[in-house]
C-alpha cells in the first residue's frame, strides 16, 4: 500500500492503474486489483478519531464503536475494488450530506462539550469532499469502461436495540430505480438469505425493513450515474456482542467467505443483464 494525494489517486484511476493506496491524510483507503464492473464500499468501517477532538468529545470510545460498522471492510476485502473509510463517523459521516457530515448531536446525545472551532469543522468537511472526488472519478471510469456498474454498500446495524424481530440482512432500496433494477435487488436478497451462519444464527434477508437506503453514499452515486446500482446492504451485528464490545471472528469469517463467491456471482449476472 502507498500513501497518495487525492490528485494522484484520481490520476491513477484515469490511467487505469492498479494500486493499493491510503489517502495522504489517512482518511480512507482504496484498493484496485483490477478494473471490473463492481465496487465494494465500507464507509462506516473506520474508527480513527483525530486527537485534537478527544477532550472536546462527550461520547466515549465504546459509544463511538457501537454506532460504527466494524469489520465491514474485512467482509469485502478480497474483492477487486474496495473503498473504505478510516475515520469514525463521529468525526464526519461519509454517509451524510456535506452540510450534515459533522455532527452536533449523535443518537440523541450532544457530541461536543463546546462547539467545534470552524477550522476543525472545515478540516473534517474537506476529508468528506476528498472522498467524494475519488468516488466520482472511480464510477465515471467504470461506467465509461463497462457501461454499467454495481456498488455493494456494506453496513451493519445494532439489532438488539430493536423491540421486534429484525432480519439478519436488510437491503435499503427506496432511492434506487426499482423498476430497472428490481430483479437484481431480489436476487441479491435471495443470495444473502442463503448464507449459513455458525451457532444457529438465523439468516433472513428483507428489503426496506429496518432501513430504507437513505444514505448519502448511495444518493450521491445514484444521482450522478444513471447506469450504476448501489445496493445498501446492512448486516445485523450478529458477528459481535454490541454491549460487551467483543467481535466474533468465526462469524466474520463466515460472512467474508460467503461474499467471496456470492458477490461476484451476483455482479456477473447484473452485468450480463444490463450491459
Amino acid at each position: 500500500m502507498i500513501r497518495l494525494s487525492i490528485q494522484d489517486i484520481i490520476s491513477k484511476i484515469n490511467n487505469e492503474e492498479v494500486f493499493h493506496a491510503v489517502a495522504e491524510d489517512y482518511s480512507f483507503t482504496l484498493k484496485i486489483d483490477a478494473y471490473v464492473h463492481y465496487v465494494c464500499g465500507a464507509v462506516h468501517d473506520g474508527h480513527q478519531f483525530r486527537k485534537e477532538l478527544w477532550e472536546n468529545c462527550i461520547h466515549t470510545e465504546y459509544e463511538r464503536w457501537y454506532e460504527e460498522d466494524p469489520e465491514t471492510k474485512q467482509m469485502i476485502h478480497s474483492h477487486p475494488i474496495v473503498m473504505a473509510g478510516c475515520d469514525s463517523r463521529f468525526e464526519y459521516d461519509l454517509n451524510r450530506t456535506p452540510e450534515e457530515a459533522v455532527f452536533e448531536t449523535a443518537w440523541g446525545k450532544q457530541l461536543w462539550k463546546s462547539p467545534l472551532p470552524e477550522a476543525q469543522k472545515t478540516k473534517s468537511q474537506q476529508k468528506h469532499a476528498n472522498f467524494y472526488k475519488v468516488v466520482h472519478a472511480l464510477i465515471t471510469k467504470l461506467e465509461e469502461k463497462f457501461g454499467v456498474c454495481v456498488v455493494y454498500d456494506m453496513h451493519s446495524y445494532n439489532w438488539k436495540r430493536w423491540e421486534r424481530e429484525v432480519p439478519t440482512w436488510n437491503l435499503g432500496t427506496s432511492n434506487v430505480d426499482n423498476d430497472k433494477f428490481g430483479n437484481d435487488i431480489e436476487l441479491w436478497r435471495q443470495s444473502l438469505s442463503e448464507i449459513e451462519f455458525p451457532h444457529n444464527i438465523k439468516s433472513t434477508a428483507k428489503i426496506n425493513d429496518t432501513f430504507q437506503g437513505n444514505g448519502y453514499f448511495l444518493k450521491f452515486i445514484t444521482n450522478n450515474f444513471k447506469n450504476t446500482l448501489v445496493l445498501a446492504t446492512e448486516i445485523a451485528k450478529v458477528y459481535c456482542d454490541e454491549y460487551d464490545h467483543i467481535i466474533y471472528p468465526e462469524v466474520v469469517a463466515t460472512v467474508t467467505k460467503s461474499l467471496r463467491s456470492r458477490l461476484p456471482e451476483h455482479a456477473a449476472h447484473f452485468y450480463k443483464t444490463h450491459s
